[in-house]
Order: C-alpha cells, then sequence, then structure tokens
C-alpha cells in the first residue's frame, strides 16, 4: 500500500493578531494551548480547542487570520 504524504515549500512563524491575514495550506502547532482561526479577514474565529502539540493540521486560509485569542504557541503556516 503506497501512502502520500503532503509537502510544502515554504513556511513562515505565525503571530497571531486579529488583523494580519494568513495565507496557507497547513499550520503546525509546535507549543500547547488553544487555537483561535478565522477563514477569512471579517468572519468570527473558531476556537480549536487543545491541539496535539506537533501536530499539522490541514487548514487552508486564503487571507484568513490565527486570531490573538490564540494561546497556543510556536505556531508555523507551512504552503
Amino acid at each position: 500500500m503506497q501512502q502520500s504524504f503532503a509537502t510544502y515549500t515554504s513556511f513562515k512563524a505565525i503571530t497571531p493578531s486579529d488583523t494580519t491575514l494568513v495565507n496557507c495550506r497547513a499550520i503546525y502547532v509546535g507549543g500547547a494551548g488553544s487555537l483561535t482561526i478565522s477563514p477569512d479577514g471579517t468572519t468570527a474565529g473558531v476556537v480549536i480547542t487543545a491541539p496535539p502539540v506537533g501536530t499539522i493540521l490541514p487548514f487552508e486560509l486564503n487571507s484568513g487570520r490565527v486570531m490573538a485569542a490564540t494561546s497556543a504557541t510556536l505556531l508555523v503556516a507551512l504552503s
């Protein structure tokens, strides 16, 4: 059985902000906490509670936001 893995060609540290727009195909979570994300610049955020440390979450954001209410640390946008 052949397995397929996602590959990423660029990465950028994420600083949670209610105004900074993020474009990525996935988010790496390096430190404990919750993640509040919004798919665009106007929609209210959704809380992802306690994603496991060291996970890659397959959330594609096109001008989305990782909001200031986020307490998870060491976040990286993967594209």
